[in-house]
């Protein structure tokens, strides 16, 4: 199947499911679901595999066992793609690649690469390139202040203060969505990443847990979902 886009019902879907977040509208419209949006995902994932890596779509299910909001459905279409993410919503299509949140020997590893003025440095250059051309550089979670045992007035403390990095770039609804060109999109945000994810993997690397490694949602590679 060749990706040419989402189609208008596909959103749709998703203004429904936001309207009616029950067992009844899913039933009632999976096929929607499947036709509109799970087999255009499936179509742009096989396409970017080849270049980008190995693809895991994420379950539609919320967990909500944890959760005051018992939702049953999550209200996006979501899978990594490599080290990459993509998410369509009611509101439009997300992509980005990162680690958005480290596991503690992470960010240890992380905060003393930023600190050194070669590696932190180049990170400094390349979060400057990414945000010159439109894409937000963030985390999971930001620090009010410097870390403990680095000066709060460190040349790169805004580096510092972040739990993990990330780019990414989201765009509202467009006619351009229900065609190939949002392929064309999110392969330039994935490039645009690419030197981030470089230094990331130099620098930071793997967590010693498996279980931790996250993507741009939860940290880097296999997550749960």
């Amino acid at each position: 199947m060749t990706f040419k886009g989402w189609p208008e019902a596909a959103l749709d879907f998703y203004e429904g499911l936001e309207a009616d977040n029950s067992k009844a509208y899913w039933l009632g419209h999976k096929d929607v679901y499947e036709r509109d949006v799970k087999e255009p995902m499936e179509a742009l994932l096989a396409e970017l595999a080849p270049e980008f890596g190995e693809a895991r779509l994420f379950r539609p299910y919320r967990d909500t066992r944890f959760s005051r909001d018992k939702s049953p459905y999550k209200t996006a279409i979501a899978a990594m793609i490599g080290d990459g993410y993509v998410q369509l919503s009611a509101n439009g299509l997300m992509a980005g690649a990162g680690m958005y949140h480290l596991a503690p020997d992470q960010l240890e590893r992380y905060r003393a690469a930023v600190g050194k003025d070669v590696p932190g440095l180049r990170l400094q250059s390349i979060v400057d390139q990414l945000r010159a051309d439109r894409l937000e550089v963030t985390a999971m979670e930001t620090l009010k202040t410097a870390p403990r045992g680095y000066p709060k007035d460190h040349p790169r403390v805004a580096l510092l203060r972040h739990k993990g990095l990330v780019a990414m770039k989201s765009w509202p609804v467009a006619a351009w969505l229900g065609t190939a060109a949002a392929k064309k999109k999110v392969v330039e945000v994935l490039h645009a990443s690419a030197p981030l994810l470089a230094w990331l993997h130099t620098h930071v690397g793997l967590p010693e847990e498996a279980d931790d490694v996250a993507s741009p949602r939860t940290g880097r590679g296999r997550t749960r979902s």
